[in-house]
């Protein structure tokens, strides 16, 4: 959701687009403490006005941002326009951007992968430490090409400060925030220490610790026609499921991650690295089934017919262990045609196990990553501005255990990218493209029965559009985009059970590129006291890859095949926001957004996991020392759902916050109490693999306290 915040010179008021205040520009000289406006893209190689980005885009800094802090990414950015979660319990949620999850949406970490797993299960955790983020943007459109060609649902990028950029202006500079949520018993605190030793030398120092008990839902855990499948059966113990409600069993948690960097920042450039490590161990919830099989004559595998009473408890537990190392370079160049370089990089080494309730480990995933890129971005000629570069990218996985279900696989992909564009006043316009060279290789396995497998493809990808000023600071803007995705390994080569989706998945080694093509139109305007925002946005798909469940059982799991099929996507996005009082040294403001995604495949109906219409409305005060909002999210019912998907109730939740600057607007410091899901309604998100078992967090009172010093 954007939220920038417009200052006016007779008031000193704040007004945001669409909800929260942005946290108050520094006195001048106090660059330090200055936050970058919300107004600003700053994932780009040069910075640019949201309103002048020919797609919508999401902003979240300062208060809002430490409104919305969760432990994991998806949840952070769910209330944002056009972003919904995988929600795979309170521990493991990706973001979903327009319907686009897993392999279509990138998350980044100051513009380099996480280098972890989460795209090849809904149960795998991001390896991004949300508490750590200073700004995370949400970006679609040109500029994601310069990041991948797998983007073609968006880009997220958690900003952080672990590489300091800036040096502070006192001997110490201090941030700390602690957090207590009344829904999981949640206690976690990060803190993080910036030092300079001369002029040009800053050291940087972080650490994080967090601990959640099992979440408590709001309502039943088992949706509606599970508990309904559930008091029909004939065993005592079945049926008693169907009254389960309150605590989701095996959703606890415990993580924590230490980091340390420094910088040389000069006039011309600066030069930095950074060394972290980070150890989460979380449980993954229960998937209960309700259903009695027969399973009579069962063999030594399982295999048979007979009654087999599926009401399994197994609990199991992943231990994430993640060591990483990054490193940032900038230098001005002068007055040539490039007028600065950057170099950014990291490496990572990833293992995960999956742990079952006897203690011993089932399956191990091991996964190192190695990322690259580097970008020129062109001095301004005029009207025109650019940047152009180069990225690469080598990922080694591999799987060890009873759960393999995807050979050791290499994924090597080299890219050449550029973004320009042309700023003529009334009209402006931008254009960006990328070509990208990527290798999958699959190693023989002999117990998955593959041979060797090697594929290469070729993608090239670009986009175009303009926009033009209309009346007043009203822009009207279309881009028309080609995006072309080669097939993920998991795609590719997967063969086996994937307990994290309950699905024995089946790739296909000789899939072709994905394409998409698309159009998007904007409308966005801005005045005194008011902002406002339209995206409409259509994709056709050729070569669409999506699960088609296939009727048969393997390993007591159902067949899911990998196919390529023709595919529509379309949706909109709207956020508008006004002041409608002020009086003495305090403005209320009303906001709202809504946002809906439709996709199809072509000849089979309805995609997977998409989320229904939501609409969000809020009202909030702000002062110059404390500010209290109120705000209602209404999600409708999903009832058009693929082959095996079942539907996903609507719910209304109503959240409240009110936050308190005690050392005034210029200072970070904050003190925060809000209250979401106020009357404990039982709430699923349509996107969720596990939707029917493991509704969202019931009522959660929420402390936050933020120091900076």
């Amino acid at each position: 959701m954007f939220r920038p915040a417009l200052w006016l010179s007779s008031t000193a008021l704040i007004l945001p687009a669409a909800a929260h205040a942005q946290t108050a520009p520094a006195p001048a000289g106090d660059e330090y403490h200055r936050d970058a406006p919300a107004e600003i893209i700053v994932t780009a190689p040069y910075q640019r006005n949201q309103a002048d980005v020919l797609s919508g885009t999401s902003v979240l800094s300062g208060e809002e941002l430490t409104r919305e802090l969760r432990p994991t990414i998806g949840e952070t950015l769910a209330r944002q326009p056009g972003v919904s979660a995988t929600s795979f319990g309170p521990n493991a949620s990706r973001p979903v951007l327009r319907g686009l999850q897993g392999e279509r949406v990138r998350v980044l970490t100051d513009g380099i992968g996480s280098f972890d797993v989460s795209n090849t299960s809904v149960d795998h955790a991001v390896a991004i430490n949300p508490l750590t983020a200073d700004r995370i943007e949400v970006l679609r459109g040109p500029a994601a090409l310069l990041f991948g060609s797998s983007a073609i649902g968006g880009v997220v990028n958690v900003i952080d400060s672990r590489i300091p950029r800036r040096v502070p202006d006192e001997p110490i500079h201090v941030d700390a925030l602690g957090t207590y949520g009344s829904a999981a018993n949640e206690r976690s605190a990060s803190a993080a220490v910036d030092v300079p030793v001369t002029d040009k030398v800053v050291f940087h120092l972080d650490g994080t610790f967090g601990q959640t008990d099992d979440l408590r839902t709001g309502g039943y855990l088992l949706s509606r026609p599970l508990r309904a499948q559930a008091a029909a059966n004939d065993e005592a113990e079945v049926r008693e499921l169907a009254d389960l409600r309150g605590r989701l069993p095996n959703s606890q948690s415990r993580m924590w991650e230490v980091a340390g960097g420094a910088a040389i920042v000069t006039d011309t450039g600066n030069l930095g690295f950074s060394v972290s490590h980070l150890d989460n161990r979380y449980g993954v919830p229960e998937r209960f089934d309700v259903a009695e099989h027969d399973h009579e004559g069962e063999d030594d595998h399982g295999h048979g017919d007979g009654e087999e009473h599926g009401h399994s408890h197994e609990q199991v537990t992943l231990h994430v262990r993640q060591t990483r190392a990054d490193m940032r370079a900038e230098v001005a160049t002068g007055d040539g045609f490039v007028e600065k370089l950057r170099l950014r990089g990291g490496f990572a080494d990833y293992r995960h196990d999956e742990i079952e309730d006897t203690g011993e480990i089932g399956t191990s995933f091991y996964n190192r990553g190695l990322e690259a890129r580097v970008e020129a971005v062109q001095a301004a000629r005029g009207a025109w501005r650019g940047a152009f570069g180069g990225q690469m990218f080598i990922r080694d996985l591999n799987i060890v255990g009873e759960e393999k279900f995807i050979p050791k696989s290499e994924t090597q992909q080299f890219g050449l990218f550029t973004l320009q564009s042309f700023d003529l006043g009334a009209f402006r316009a931008e254009a960006g493209g990328r070509y990208e060279y990527t290798t999958a290789r699959a190693a023989a396995d002999a117990d998955l029965g593959n041979d060797d497998i090697r594929r290469r493809f070729n993608s090239f990808s670009g986009s175009l559009g303009g926009s033009v000023g209309l009346l007043g600071n009203v822009r009207f803007g279309i881009n028309a985009s080609h995006t072309e995705r080669a097939p993920s390994a998991e795609e590719l080569f997967a063969d086996g059970p994937h307990a994290g989706t309950q699905a024995f998945e089946i790739g296909n080694p000789g899939f072709v590129k994905e394409i998409s093509d698309g159009l998007e139109a904007t409308l966005k305007g801005s005045g005194d006291g008011y902002r406002f925002g339209l995206s409409a946005y259509h994709n056709w798909f050729r070569n669409f890859i999506y699960e088609n469940p296939t009727g048969e059982e393997e390993d007591h799991l159902p067949v899911f095949q990998y196919q390529q099929a023709d595919a529509r996507l379309w949706g909109f996005e709207a956020e508008a926001s006004a002041r409608v009082a002020s009086f003495g040294g305090t403005a209320i403001n009303l906001d709202g957004l809504a946002d809906y995604t439709r996709a199809t495949i072509v000849d089979r109906g309805p995609a997977p996991r998409i989320p229904p219409l939501r609409v969000l409305g809020g009202i909030e005060a702000q002062g110059q020392m404390v500010q209290v909002r109120g705000e209602v999210e209404h999600v409708t019912r999903q009832n058009r759902v693929a082959d095996l998907e079942t539907t996903t109730p609507a719910y209304t939740m109503v959240n409240a916050s009110v936050s308190l600057r005690p050392f005034g607007r210029d200072s970070r410091t904050t003190l925060m109490v809000s209250a979401n899901n106020l009357f404990d309604v039982e709430a699923r998100r349509h996107a969720s693999f596990l939707k029917d078992f493991a509704p969202l967090a019931g009522r959660d009172v929420r402390v936050t306290a933020r120091l900076a010093l």
